[in-house]
């Protein structure tokens, strides 16, 4: 199955550069969301992105405007009739995702495939609400979705062959690497990595060191690019206690138990860069 035109459903920062990445690779792409003002700003974020690169001399002022003439945005679902594969990019909200899947699944085509790019919900219990289980696959994009090469594919018990196939072809074409992964509560990477930034926060929260000192510990002691707390500043505080509610309820284990400090920050609306404040301000 040869994917020419992508939908996106969601505008945000991973809808959004998603379609950003797909355009960039010559793909026709449909951008939906739930309002025009949120279509906008994820249609001047790829702007803006595309922009830093003219500027760094990676891309010509030509392809930034044929990028951006690839795609379209829409505020109904009904424009994703046209997509030969759509990919869900909304909030990580398990019945939120179930009703977006049922509402893509009554909008595409019969023979496109429905991916994801949740981060650790169940791609068997999405395919499930659909009427296309076979076509369902997870794509789990990294942000930023432009820069991060790595994108997990998640097979549903469901998941055909070549629905894989299609999707992994897909990935290469983006210039991205696919890791081929089992549905399993948080895949691979979130499986790891939240409960690494979950015991950063604990620590934290039992004053074992400062913020900045917990995160220069981990840059200078690993080699890390970015230390555990601003990691979850970037990912959103909200994100990374509902990966940790996925991972404790799906394996049942105390080792996934959120730390109470990530729990009530959320309830504070404390959720990182978004908010302008977290575990830092900004």
């Amino acid at each position: 199955m040869a994917i020419k035109t992508v939908g996106v459903v969601g505008a945000g920062t991973m809808g959004n550069g998603i379609a950003q990445s797909c355009a960039a690779a010559g793909l026709q792409v449909v951008m939906t969301d739930i309002g025009q003002a949120q279509l906008d700003r994820g249609i001047k974020s790829i702007d803006g992105s595309l922009e830093r690169l003219v500027k760094k001399e990676k891309l010509s002022a030509a392809d930034k405007a044929a990028t951006l003439a690839r795609v379209k945005t829409a505020t109904e679902l009904a424009a994703l009739g046209e997509c030969d594969l759509v990919i869900e990019a909304a909030t990580e909200n398990l019945d939120l995702k179930l009703k977006i899947f049922h509402q893509i699944d009554a909008a595409a085509r019969p023979d496109a495939v429905i991916a994801s790019n949740t981060s650790s919900i169940s791609i068997t219990k999405l395919a499930a609400a659909t009427g296309r289980p076979d076509r369902v696959i997870g794509m789990h994009f990294f942000n930023p979705v432009p820069l991060m090469q790595l994108v997990e594919l998640i097979s549903g018990l469901q998941t055909s062959e070549s629905t894989y196939a299609a999707t992994e072809s897909l990935a290469k074409s983006l210039g991205k690497t696919p890791v081929k992964i089992k549905n399993s509560p948080g895949f691979v990477v979130n499986r790891m990595l939240c409960p690494m930034i979950n015991e950063a926060i604990f620590a934290f929260a039992e004053g074992l060191a400062t913020a900045a000192e917990i995160d220069e510990a981990m840059k200078l002691g690993l080699n890390h690019p970015i230390g555990p707390l601003a990691l979850c500043d970037l990912i959103g505080l909200d994100v990374q206690l509902a990966v940790m509610n996925v991972l404790f309820e799906g394996f049942k284990d105390p080792k996934y138990r959120p730390a109470p400090l990530l729990v009530e920050m959320v309830e504070a609306g404390y959720l990182g860069r978004k908010t302008r404040r977290g575990f830092f301000t900004y």
